[in-house]
C-alpha cells in the first residue's frame, strides 16, 4: 500500500516519562506504516531542555509559527523534587506556558465521547469545550504576606511620573495581599481565538466572568469580547447559525449542569483551569480529553490534556506491565494531521486522521480498553489491555 505523503512538515515536540514511551509506540504502530511522516523534531524531554537552557522550547514555538501546526507530547514542569531527580541547572518554566506566550494562544479542551464511558452528569450528550485564556491573572500575580497593621495600595506611575493610587485594604493585623494583571492585547487575542474556533467548529460560544463584582477587571474582559463580536463577528455567526452570549460565571455553571453540551465555554485563566478538570472528570477521564492551543494568527498546537503519567513510568522502568491510556495522545496526532491536511488541501491525510479516530473509539466500544476505562465503563466484561496491546488493537482495526 502506498503511504500518504505530506507536503509540509508539522512540528513534533517529544516529551517525558510514560507519555514519551507511548509517543514512540503510536508513531511505530499507527502512523509510520501508513504515512510518510514529515515532522520537524524537537526533544522537549526535561534532560534536553536542561542541556539547552530551555532554548529548545523557544525554538519549537518559533518553528510552530513557521509551519503553523504542531503536536506536543506531555512534559514535566519541574518542582524541587525534580530538581534533584534530574540534576537541573534551574527550575525551568512550564513548556506549555512558554509556548502559549510565544504563540499568544488560547487553549481549547474537549472530552472524547465514547459509548460505554457515560458522563456523571446524565443529561450531557455532546462534548463541552473549555476555552481557557492562558495569560495573566493569578498565574502572573504578585503576592505579599502582611506582617502587621498597615496600609496596602495599588500605585500606577505613568512614564512622566504621574501617580494614581487605589487603596486595597487598611490592615489592623497580619494578613495577605495579591496583585494581578492582564493586558488588553492578550484579551483581544483570546476573544478572536474563541470566535474563530467557534466558527471553525460550528458551535455556540459562551463567555462568563464576574463583572458584577469586578466592575473594572472582569468588566473589561466582557466589554472587549462584546466590542470585537459586534465589529467583526456578528454577521459571520448569524450566517453560520451559531450564537455568542455572555453571562455571569455562577449562572454559566448552573446552565452547564442542566445543558446537553455541544458548545464552547470561554473562561478566564483560573476559571478555565478548574472547569476543564471538572468537565473532563465528569465526562469520564482526563486521559480522554483533547487539547489544542489556537492563536488568532492561525497557529495550532495539539497535545493531550494530561501529564506524563509518572507512576506508570516508574513501573515501566522496573520492567512491570502498565496499562496506560493513550487515547488523548493519539487524538493530539490526529488533530495535527487533520489540520495539516486542511491547510495543504490534502484530503487523504484528513481522511486518515478521521479513520484513526474511529478505529480508536471502535476499539473501546468493542470492549477492548486500558485499565482506567475498564474501571468506569458500562460495557460488560471488558478486556483489559496493557499499554502496547491497546495500541496494537487499534492498529489492527485501522
Amino acid at each position: 500500500m502506498a503511504k500518504i505523503k505530506m507536503a509540509t512538515p508539522i512540528v513534533e515536540m517529544d516529551g517525558d516519562e510514560m507519555t514519551r514511551i507511548l509517543w514512540k509506540m503510536i508513531k511505530e504502530n499507527l502512523l509510520e506504516p501508513f504515512i510518510e511522516l514529515n515532522t520537524e523534531y524537537y526533544d522537549l524531554g526535561l534532560e534536553h531542555r536542561n542541556e539547552t537552557n530551555d532554548q529548545v522550547t523557544i525554538d519549537s514555538a518559533i518553528a510552530t509559527k513557521k509551519y503553523k501546526v504542531a503536536v506536543k507530547c506531555a512534559t514535566i514542569t519541574p518542582n524541587a523534587a525534580r530538581m534533584d531527580e534530574y540534576d537541573l541547572k534551574e527550575m525551568w518554566k512550564s513548556p506549555n506556558g512558554t509556548i502559549r506566550a510565544i504563540l499568544d494562544g488560547t487553549v481549547f479542551r474537549a472530552p472524547i465521547v465514547v459509548k460505554g464511558i457515560e458522563p456523571c452528569v446524565k443529561n450531557w450528550k455532546k462534548p463541552i469545550t473549555i476555552a481557557r485564556h492562558a495569560y495573566g491573572d493569578v498565574y502572573k500575580g504578585s503576592e505579599m504576606k502582611i506582617p502587621a497593621a498597615g496600609k496596602v495600595e495599588l500605585v500606577y506611575t505613568t512614564e512622566d511620573g504621574t501617580q494614581t493610587k487605589e487603596l486595597v485594604h487598611e490592615f489592623d493585623g497580619p494578613g495577605i495581599v495579591q496583585g494581578m494583571h492582564n493586558i488588553n492585547s492578550s484579551i483581544e487575542s483570546f476573544a478572536r481565538s474563541c470566535f474563530n474556533y467557534a466558527l471553525d467548529t460550528k458551535q455556540d460560544l459562551w463567555f462568563a466572568t464576574k463583572d458584577t463584582i469586578s466592575k473594572k477587571y472582569d468588566h473589561t474582559f466582557k466589554d472587549i469580547f462584546q466590542e470585537i463580536y459586534d465589529a467583526e463577528y456578528d454577521g459571520k455567526f448569524k450566517e453560520a447559525g451559531i450564537e455568542y452570549f455572555y453571562t455571569l460565571i455562577d449562572d454559566a455553571v448552573a446552565r452547564v449542569m442542566k445543558s446537553e453540551g455541544g458548545y464552547i465555554w470561554a473562561c478566564k485563566n483560573y476559571d478555565g483551569d478548574v472547569m476543564s478538570d471538572m468537565v473532563s472528570s465528569a465526562f469520564g477521564s482526563l486521559a480522554m480529553m483533547t487539547s489544542v492551543l489556537v492563536s488568532p494568527d492561525g497557529y495550532y498546537e495539539y497535545e493531550a490534556a494530561h501529564g506524563t503519567v509518572q507512576r506508570h513510568y516508574y513501573k515501566h522502568l522496573k520492567g512491570e506491565e502498565t496499562s496506560t491510556n493513550s487515547v488523548a495522545t493519539i487524538f493530539a496526532w490526529t488533530g495535527a494531521l487533520r489540520k495539516r491536511g486542511e491547510m495543504d488541501g490534502n484530503a487523504e491525510l484528513m481522511e486518515f486522521a478521521d479513520r484513526l479516530d474511529k478505529a480508536t473509539i471502535d476499539t473501546i466500544e468493542a470492549g477492548e480498553m486500558t485499565k482506567d476505562l475498564a474501571l468506569i465503563t458500562t460495557i460488560e466484561n471488558p478486556t483489559v489491555l496493557n499499554s502496547e496491546e491497546f495500541i496494537k488493537a487499534i492498529a489492527k482495526r485501522l
